[in-house]
């Protein structure tokens, strides 16, 4: 029982990290219809972004805000360029462009920092196991999951109290209304991708606290879409669920199926990674909307 609940901890902390890159999904679909599949790289961008700063003296927190400022400005300058012009046009040919950008990001990453395996020295976080009762875990993770928290507040807040989350909310809804009440809809666009690029790069922050910093980090893009669709493509609270749910299953399938297989099988197969997707899969079949998803419905 100790064990599974350490297990179950761990889960939910990772998710938690999950969630927050799960919300620069939603963002973008909630705002556009389009799914960013370029998220993966915005999160290795502001990983590396981070590292950098940081391994240059700067304390992590600053390195982090700082971080922030520059994914903000790479969102708004990535719409401005590249998908402003695709405003009006099919869906499928902005999906593509993100394919595109995903491939561009990687090799500006690659150009810039090469595709070794970077460390945050000095480590940013104690590397001693903390002990709440029966539960042990790491200190990195207990912090990477209070600043996932921490965001996802300030992010959920910003959609209900503010003017711009309002404006990006009512062009989500019915864009058409939202242009006669004078709002713009390239202005929503761009603090959509500004915000999402803010949101992977924390992400991947945290999850380079715990890894390391490398261009694999770019896969957690793709491993977070299954929360994403659990929770609903335009849900903020679905991106939470979906991501502690995610983060709960791989942990519990590398720890049990994972060790189940090795010690039967005796081939070290690694299950945990293709989990969320066959999940997924399964998922759809009962609720193709996912919990809180729109259910469009067309009538002829």
């Amino acid at each position: 029982m100790e064990n599974f609940l350490n297990v179950i901890v761990s889960g939910i902390m990772t998710g938690g990290i999950y969630a927050l890159v799960a919300l620069g999904w939603v963002l973008i679909y909630k705002c556009s219809g389009v799914l960013n599949l370029a998220m993966g790289e915005m999160t290795l961008i502001g990983a590396f972004v981070t590292l950098s700063f940081y391994s240059m003296g700067v304390p992590f927190l600053l390195a982090i805000i700082i971080s922030l400022i520059i994914g903000f400005l790479l969102g708004l300058l990535t719409e401005r360029i590249f998908l402003d012009k695709l405003i009006g046009e099919s869906i499928l040919s902005t999906i593509m462009l993100t394919v595109g950008l995903s491939f561009f990001f990687k090799g500006v990453v690659q150009l810039i920092w090469g595709v070794d395996n970077y460390v945050f020295t000095p480590p940013v976080f104690s590397l001693e196991p903390i002990s709440i009762g029966p539960i042990l875990f790491k200190e990195v993770f207990m912090w990477s999951f209070v600043a996932a928290v921490i965001l996802l507040i300030i992010f959920v807040s910003f959609f209900k109290f503010t003017r711009w989350g309002l404006s990006m909310q009512a062009t989500a809804d019915d864009e058409m209304a939202a242009l006669s009440l004078g709002i713009s809809a390239r202005f929503v666009y761009s603090i959509a991708w500004a915000i999402a690029f803010m949101a992977a790069g924390v992400g991947g922050t945290l999850l380079g606290n715990i890894s390391g910093v490398n261009i694999s980090i770019a896969h957690m893009g793709l491993t977070v879409l299954p929360a994403v669709v659990l929770g609903g493509l335009n849900s903020v609270p679905g991106a939470i669920l979906g991501g502690i749910t995610i983060g709960v299953m791989e942990s519990l399938v590398g720890t049990y199926v994972d060790s189940w297989l090795i010690n039967t099988i005796g081939v070290p197969l690694s299950i945990k990674d293709i989990a969320p997707f066959v999940f997924m899969t399964v998922f759809l079949l009962f609720k193709p909307y996912g919990f809180w998803g729109w259910e469009r419905i067309e009538r002829v």
